[in-house]
C-alpha cells in the first residue's frame, strides 16, 4: 500500500522534529518545510495527501497559504496548528480554507488521531453509499465526490463535501453540532462547535440562493441544523 504524504509547515525545529517523528513511527511519508512560500515550491513534485500548517510562519502566513491553495483550487485537507488564543485567527483560518485546527501545545497522538479520521472520511466509500442525491437543483454524486448547481459544478472542499454529505444521508433530522462533529470530523470527545458554524456558512454561501435565509440548511435554534425533508434521491444504475 502506497504510504499517505504529508507536508509539514513549521518554523520551529523541535515542532517539526516531534511531529515528523511521529508521523513517521505510524507509517507516513513526511515532508518538512519552515515557510509558507516553501509549500508552492514542494507541492508539484511531494503532492502532499494532507498538509499540517502553522498559522506563524516567515514570507507567507498559514491563512495566507490556505488561501492561495484554494483560489489555485487546490483542495488538499489542510490542519492549522496556532500558538494563538484569539478566536478570529481560528475563524480566518477556517475561512480561508482549513478543515480543522489544533492549538499549540497539543499532543503529538491527538494530530495523528485528527489525520487518521480525515484520511477515512476522505476514502472510497462503500459501494451501499454510492448512490446520486438530490437537493432541488443540487446534485451530489458521492463516487465521484462531485456536486453541482443546477448542472454547473460547485468547488467544495473534502469537509465541505462531507458535511454536505452528511446531512443529506441524515436528511429531515435535527442534528446536534456535536454530532456533526462527531459524525463528520471523527471526534470522540468534545470539540469546538464553531468548527462546525464555520463550515456550515461556506455551504450555504455555495448552495444556497440567499445564505442568509436559507433553504435547504436550516438552523434549528439553540439545537443544531437540519437538511429539508424535500430530498430526493436516485440510483446510480
Amino acid at each position: 500500500m502506497t504510504k499517505k504524504k504529508i507536508l509539514v509547515v513549521d518554523d520551529e525545529p523541535s515542532i517539526s522534529m516531534l511531529i515528523d517523528f511521529n508521523l513517521k513511527l505510524v507509517g507516513y511519508e513526511v515532508l518538512c518545510v519552515f515557510d509558507g512560500e516553501a509549500v508552492f515550491e514542494v507541492i508539484p513534485q511531494f503532492r502532499p495527501d494532507l498538509i499540517v500548517l502553522d498559522l506563524m510562519l516567515p514570507k507567507a502566513n498559514g491563512i495566507e497559504v490556505c488561501k492561495r491553495l484554494r483560489e489555485q483550487n487546490n483542495l488538499v485537507p489542510i490542519i492549522m496548528l496556532t500558538a494563538l488564543q484569539d478566536l478570529s485567527d481560528k475563524i480566518a483560518g477556517l475561512d480561508n480554507g482549513a478543515d480543522d485546527y489544533m492549538t499549540k501545545p497539543f499532543s503529538p497522538q491527538e494530530l495523528i488521531s485528527r489525520i487518521q479520521a480525515i484520511f477515512r472520511r476522505t476514502s472510497a466509500l462503500p459501494a451501499a453509499e454510492m448512490e446520486t442525491l438530490h437537493i432541488g437543483p443540487i446534485r451530489i454524486q458521492p463516487d465521484q465526490r462531485e456536486v453541482t448547481l443546477h448542472d454547473t459544478p460547485i468547488e467544495l472542499t473534502p469537509k465541505e463535501f462531507e458535511l454536505l454529505l452528511f446531512l443529506c444521508k441524515h436528511r429531515g433530522k435535527v442534528l446536534s453540532r456535536q454530532q456533526l462533529l462527531h459524525g463528520v470530523w471523527d471526534y470522540h470527545f468534545i470539540g469546538d462547535t464553531r468548527i462546525v458554524d464555520v463550515h456550515i456558512s461556506h455551504l450555504r454561501d455555495k448552495i444556497e440562493k440567499n445564505a442568509r435565509n436559507p433553504e435547504y440548511i436550516v438552523t434549528i435554534r439553540n439545537v443544531g441544523y437540519k437538511l429539508t425533508e424535500s430530498v430526493a434521491k436516485e440510483s446510480l444504475a
